[in-house]
């Protein structure tokens, strides 16, 4: 189960409680619109199987439900140039430490998120951290260093987690 935590006050939402599959869909297709891309039946489908997953999900397990769900088979590049559009346009985000896809809790927001990941039950948490973005980006300046990409990740276990143990 995948949550999201934004604002200052540190509320917790889960990912699937902002609206149903159905509006999150149209409005992926309106953001997309609005950038002159076309989110194609294919890059729906499989926006669709993120949102619709009750964990993060990987690559290959996407593959898999796209077989079992469709008459024309996808080929890994094919999901992954998907994966990879649906990236750029923040309407999901990758966990590289477990390699796997959530959906974006804000994508209207273009933000920089950091996640806390549960390496027991896979509990993803989402939150907002403009001081530390700021940080390291004060950093990268310090060493005149261009910044293309920053992931911030923190595995552990969670409260529900840590209580049953």
């Amino acid at each position: 189960m995948s949550h999201c935590l934004h604002g200052n006050h540190e509320t917790l939402h889960g990912v699937h409680d902002h609206q149903d599959t159905p509006s999150r869909l149209a409005e992926a297709e309106q953001l997309c619109a609005a950038v002159g891309a076309k989110l194609t039946p294919l890059r729906k489908e499989v926006l669709e199987l993120i949102l619709n997953a009750a964990a993060p999900v990987g690559a290959y397990d996407l593959l898999a439900r796209l077989k079992s769900n469709t008459e024309r088979p996808a080929a890994p590049p094919t999901v992954y140039r998907t994966l990879d559009f649906l990236l750029e346009k923040g309407l999901i985000h990758r966990l590289t430490s477990i390699n796997a896809y959530i959906p974006c809790c804000h994508p209207r927001e273009g933000h920089q998120a950091a996640f806390l990941i549960c390496t027991q039950c896979q509990t993803v948490k989402e939150g907002s951290s403009p001081g530390l973005t700021q940080q390291l980006a004060l950093l990268a300046q310090s060493d005149q260093f261009s910044t293309h990409l920053s992931i911030i990740e923190i595995s552990g276990i969670c409260q529900q987690c840590s209580q049953r143990i």
